[in-house]
């Protein structure tokens, strides 16, 4: 008999099949048509009928088999704990250069979770190693047309990427993209790459045979390595100064020329962060192709810029006259003033506070890994009074006003009684609160944290020929 991994029901949609069926947040579906359930993605398969056969355990251990009918594509209506009923699927590595390895002894537990998770990857967009992936996996890939998911490279010379990784099995990255395509999975990857590592030539082989793999093969990052003061592991890394992130986008864009001359595309795209270190501009937007891998952080400078820019032509701008703070990584920081100065030139009402992230070390310069009492301590030393705080929305956890250490936006709040703070997250955010501060409001969006998927998952099955 298969083993059973409850779906817990964590939220019941009103209207829904689900709240006519009486179901209620704490009831576990264990089975659909007989079908053992390992994570929403089941569930959604199994959903994709019209003649449905329930199994639900309610809080009182009662079990109770519920059948009823329903339209191929209607939503079932209810949101899971988890989108995993099994359990997360751990990483296998120990990577040099694992950011999970560098965080605080004292940060909450969900952020030591290392999860290499190839359903994650499908839902989310999470990166995977694909080292703990065997045949069973790849052959449910294949059944249920998982595509695209998110593939960590780091390098394709099999013994170099086996070190990196501090796994043996981690060597046949490239066996195992073939395997993807076999199963008919599209990929987009990444490379973080290191200085003296992966990077010049094992670097130029890695482009090459990633390209190679086109058309399967959809876009290829290349981020730094981040390296904050919590990193105990002997192994020597550095950073990327000015001249090596030079030599990164000099190497890349010749590969990105080819790349588009080929087929009207980039592929190749280098994280902000090399453009920072090098002193030079973010490419313009047309070099990231519809910015298709943003949830990576790839292009987000060019899309603040171009949201920014959307936002001045669209409204009329008002003379606004609040003084306001706003907090920045310090990666960043010279991009927000820029963009500042076009409303206030003078610098008489707006002032860009770069904020230096104790917490990590100062080497972690993005705004989204600032925590609340860096940039508390930074409000404090400011030696002006300001109407108003603009907070990077990236440095709060998703769905909720608590930053990586805890502190909530309230108890900030509480701090600063007499100064409005207020999370920013697109630059259409930005310019409408600095040129209209009295009148900006955005909604934040509510803490939900449950998981659901489209129940008809018809759409990743072939069409009918």
């Amino acid at each position: 008999m298969a083993r059973t991994y409850p779906g817990i029901i964590l939220r019941v949609l009103e209207g829904s099949i689900a709240e006519e069926l009486e179901l209620v947040p704490g009831d576990k579906i264990l089975s659909v048509n007989d079908m053992p359930l390992r994570d929403i993605i089941d569930f959604s398969f199994a959903m994709a009928d019209e003649e449905i056969e329930l199994l639900v355990e309610h809080a009182n251990g009662e079990q109770e088999l519920i059948a009823f009918d329903k339209d191929y594509d209607e939503e079932f209506g209810v949101e899971f704990e988890r989108a995993v009923f099994d359990g997360i699927r751990a990483c296998a590595n120990h990577c040099y250069f694992c950011f999970v390895d560098m965080i605080a002894p004292d940060m909450r537990h969900s952020l030591s979770v290392k999860d290499d998770d190839y359903r994650l990857s499908f839902l989310y967009g999470n990166f995977v190693t694909l080292t703990n992936m065997g045949a069973a996996d790849f052959s449910r890939i294949e059944r249920y047309h998982l595509s695209p998911l998110y593939v960590s490279v780091q390098c394709t010379n099999p013994v170099l990427r086996a070190e990196m990784l501090r796994y043996k099995g981690a060597s046949d990255i490239l066996g195992q993209l073939a395997k993807l395509e076999q199963a008919g999975a599209d990929y987009h990857t990444q490379v973080v790459l290191c200085y003296g590592l992966n990077d010049g030539e094992e670097l130029e082989r890695t482009i090459r045979d990633i390209t190679e793999r086109r058309p399967h093969a959809l876009s290829l990052a290349i981020v730094p390595v981040g390296l904050t003061k919590h990193r105990s592991d002997p192994f020597p890394l550095v950073q990327f100064d000015r001249e090596g992130a030079a030599r990164v986008i000099d190497q890349v864009e010749v590969w990105q020329e080819r790349m588009r001359a080929e087929e009207g595309r980039t592929f190749i795209y280098l994280g902000d962060e090399f453009y920072f270190l090098a002193g030079r501009e973010v490419p313009p937007t047309e070099m990231y192709d519809g910015f298709p891998q943003l949830d990576n952080g790839i292009g987000l400078t060019r899309n603040f810029i171009e949201e920014w820019v959307k936002a001045g032509v669209a409204m009329d701008e008002e003379d606004d006259e609040a003084r306001i703070a706003v907090v920045s990584g310090t990666a960043v920081a010279p991009v927000m003033e820029q963009l500042a100065r076009e409303l206030d030139p003078d610098a008489r009402r707006i002032h860009v506070l770069p904020v230096v992230n104790e917490h990590f070390g100062a080497t972690v310069n993005v705004s989204g890994l600032l925590t609340g009492h860096d940039i508390m301590q930074a409000l404090q030393s400011l030696t002006h009074t300001v109407d108003g705080v603009l907070i990077p929305a990236s440095a709060l956890r998703e769905g909720e006003d608590v930053f990586l250490d805890d502190m909530s936006l309230d108890a900030m709040r509480a701090s600063f009684p007499s100064v409005r703070i207020e999370p920013v997250a697109t630059g259409r955010d930005y310019r409408e609160a600095l040129a209209a501060w009295g009148a900006y409001h955005r909604e934040r969006p509510s803490a939900r944290g449950g998981y659901t998927w489209q129940s008809n998952a018809g759409y990743t099955k072939p069409a009918a020929s």
